[in-house]
């Protein structure tokens, strides 16, 4: 079948309407419930990477598996210089049926859909949307990939395919929060079953995926062990150091800061801050390779602790 008009823009409209602008991650289930002019139509390939349905010119969708951390993933995909995501040629033919239908998205200048695994039991995919690619970088036998909003952003390939060097910032800048901060907090969400790491408060919609070491840093990474799941006023509370997570053993303990121990107000301090202080997280990933790396929560007691000596003195 030819692709039918409007199909990529339906679709991935329905996914962002489906994820609530990308915020949430989806099973394969809740792809399958995708409609095109009343008819099922499936988005996400069943088992290879490159989704190209039968008699399309160009590929519709990619996936990228999910590896726990550690685990290296089938193929070698990576983050160039640039900040921007290559993706592997399937095997080393370039005139793969595969490879030649993300050439043909490049060259129209088509959206695909992006499903990146975070994990979770049935798997769950983090849905990136529109996603353009801007180069194809044979001698790597790789393509990039921009998450850019529609065509008009994507860069003029010239000679040696260089973007310039105020684009690059920008690209960059963009692929972080349109890419990995949503991959991040489902990969996280996942890890925590969306529930907060400090009070088990369960709604996804008011949990963020809270850095241990801030992205601003250079061990900041974006990576389940550098992160909590934790609701909004204890993201806030952790990120302004009035409540910090104490290294143990065992399951890491809540400490609060002594001026809002011996501070007198309402209900919400004290349920929501002092009543925690001296007890363990409530929740915690169910595999260890998921679990806060020791070193990234040292680096943040320690930084808790000195704001605590700071505002003693």
């Amino acid at each position: 079948m030819v692709e039918p008009d409007g199909l990529r823009e339906t679709a991935i409209q329905w996914l962002i309407e489906r994820t609530l602008d990308r915020q949430v991650s989806l099973t394969r289930e809740d792809i399958a419930d995708f409609r095109f002019q009343g008819e099922p139509f499936r988005l996400i390939p069943s088992y290879q990477g490159i989704w190209k349905p039968a008699r399309f010119e160009a590929t519709l969708s990619i996936v990228t598996t999910y590896r726990a951390p550690g685990q290296e993933r089938p193929y070698n995909d990576a983050l160039g210089e640039d900040g921007l995501h290559r993706y592997k040629w399937r095997g080393d033919n370039p005139n793969h049926p595969e490879n030649v239908g993300l050439r043909r998205a490049m060259e129209r200048q088509l959206p695909i859909m992006w499903f990146t695994g975070v994990g979770g039991k049935p798997p769950q995919y983090q849905v990136t949307a529109p996603v353009y690619i801007v180069n194809e970088e044979r001698d790597r036998q790789q393509f990039v990939l921009a998450p850019l909003e529609d065509a008009s952003e994507i860069p003029e390939r010239g000679e040696g395919s260089e973007m310039v060097t105020a684009l690059r910032r920008y690209m960059k800048r963009e692929t972080v929060v349109r890419l990995h901060q949503p991959v991040f907090r489902s990969t996280v969400l996942v890890a925590y079953e969306d529930h907060c790491a400090v009070c088990n408060f369960a709604h996804s919609e008011l949990l963020d995926a809270a850095h241990i070491v801030p992205d601003s840093e250079e061990e900041g990474v974006p990576d389940v062990t550098n992160g909590m799941a934790l609701c909004k006023i204890h993201h806030a509370a952790f990120d302004r150091r009035f409540l910090g997570i104490r290294p143990t053993k065992d399951v890491p303990v809540v400490e609060i800061r002594q001026d809002l121990l011996d501070e007198v107000d309402g209900p919400m301090l004290r349920h929501g801050l002092q009543e925690l202080h001296g007890k363990p997280l409530m929740k915690v990933p169910s595999r260890r390779a998921d679990r806060p790396g020791t070193d990234k929560l040292v680096w943040a007691y320690e930084r808790f602790l000195n704001a605590t000596a700071a505002d003693v003195a």
